[in-house]
């Protein structure tokens, strides 16, 4: 169903962390018109874990009403609570998503059985596509192979974000559940291996700032051309480095407000970016050769 660079879109904030609405507009515009293949709106990136369900709604509802059925736009409504998660989907596909990204529950370190009976619970109370996201690193919890080969069935259940940094996860995915999913990998760095050995794409944070390369460097992969894909990648490495040198979104908001897309706004407990990296992430910019 998605496929390519997809987008984990910063939400941008005033330096009081409201969010700014004019500057979500220009960011959308942005991406579509440097060929992005899909926006996900509110996942991590977005600063997700710290806006208010209104708040959440509302930048769903304005990413969808302004792509307009361009690309896709998919909607972080993941949650440790399934009750929670459950009526996110529900409010995001009344918002028009194409689908939905589930991050698996965080903190509370549910067991593999838990896990399956959330996404089940989730893909059984709303008909919508649901990709699952696992990110280890970040929720303390560890999505396994055999576990989402038991979700794979399920028709509302399309795809997985593997965000484990290991690429040998798409073979075992691929093994188990054969065509019944999609795999995107959240690993900006990795991205050309994970596509070589059958993923999709990627929901990307590296392509908040280089949207058209990242494009690129995806439609190669994807076509096989893998020469120039590696190419592409070269450019974008010291990139996908430098954006993690503080947690994500630190560095991204940072690199968006050097660009002039964005105003400078984060929200606590996320920081500005620590002085001693805007160089490193300047320097970069410059030798993925990105501007606005």
């Amino acid at each position: 169903m998605f496929s390519g660079s997809m987008v984990a879109l910063v939400t941008p904030m005033r330096v009081d962390g409201s969010i700014d609405s004019d500057s979500l507009h220009k960011l959308i515009e942005f991406h579509i018109e440097n060929g992005t293949d899909a926006i996900v709106a509110v996942g991590t990136t977005g600063e997700s874990a710290t806006l208010s369900v209104t708040e959440h709604c509302a930048v769903i509802e304005q990413v969808v009403k302004q792509v307009n059925g361009r690309i896709p736009v998919i909607a972080g409504t993941g949650a440790n609570s399934t009750t929670e998660a459950i009526e996110l989907s529900r409010h995001a596909k009344d918002l028009g998503v194409d689908a939905v990204l589930l991050v698996t529950p965080y903190y509370n370190k549910p067991t593999q059985e838990g896990l399956y009976l959330h996404y089940k619970a989730i893909a059984e109370g709303v008909d919508i596509p649901q990709i699952l996201y696992n990110v280890p690193s970040r929720t303390a919890c560890d999505l396994l192979p055999e576990t989402v080969a038991r979700l794979a069935g399920h028709p509302n259940i399309v795809g997985i974000k593997e965000a484990t940094g290991d690429v040998t996860r798409v073979k075992q995915i691929k093994a188990l559940c054969q065509d019944k999913l999609e795999l995107y990998t959240g690993e900006d760095a990795n991205t050309v291996d994970f596509i070589l050995a059958g993923g999709q794409g990627v929901i990307s944070v590296t392509a908040n700032v280089a949207p058209a390369a990242m494009h690129e460097m995806c439609l190669a992969a994807l076509d096989n051309n893998e020469v120039r894909a590696r190419q592409i990648n070269q450019n974008l490495a010291l990139l996908h480095q430098s954006l993690f040198v503080e947690s994500n979104p630190i560095p991204v908001k940072w690199a968006l407000h050097e660009m002039a897309l964005i105003p400078a706004g984060i929200r606590l407990p996320m920081t500005v970016l620590s002085e001693r990296y805007h160089q490193p992430v300047r320097d970069a910019l410059a030798a993925a050769n990105v501007h606005n």
